[in-house]
């Protein structure tokens, strides 16, 4: 897969449009890639200071470990389970959440996440469970 094809994956959905998630970098021998979001007031738990929602945090998690199967199944693909732990609070405008597929057998794939803040801090961390048993569009 390309860079300009998976781009076009996860541009190709306008919640991420919506969400400005954008591909930083990817690695599909290694099954590992890292999307961005930036804060926005929107996007905030507190009217006072920019303070990222962790439903946010979880969507962009859940939304890299797809990717992450895509990457090695070609196309995305549905979530199984999701579970989320959140360590601190982000400082700064920018989460990178980094993905690496751990496994992907025929009908499941695991994927652990990582989100870090632009201090390089890590906020939180992720397990997914994807099905990847795709069938082709025919």
């Amino acid at each position: 897969m390309t860079r300009a094809e998976l781009e076009a994956m996860v541009a190709g959905c306008p919640f991420h449009r919506t969400l400005g998630i954008a591909l930083e970098d990817f690695d599909q021998a290694a099954g590992r890639l890292t999307l961005s979001l930036t804060a926005r007031e929107a996007f905030s738990r507190d009217d006072a200071r920019v303070e990222l929602h962790g439903g946010v945090i979880a969507t962009l998690i859940d939304i890299a470990g797809d990717y992450a199967v895509a990457l090695k199944v070609g196309q995305g693909v549905p979530t199984i389970s999701l579970h989320v732990d959140y360590l601190r609070f982000a400082r700064g405008a920018k989460v990178l959440a980094t993905a690496t597929l751990i496994k992907c057998g025929r009908s499941i794939a695991v994927v652990d996440i990582e989100v870090a803040d632009e201090t390089g801090a890590l906020i939180a961390v992720g397990r997914g469970t994807y099905s990847s048993a795709v069938k082709s569009a025919a």
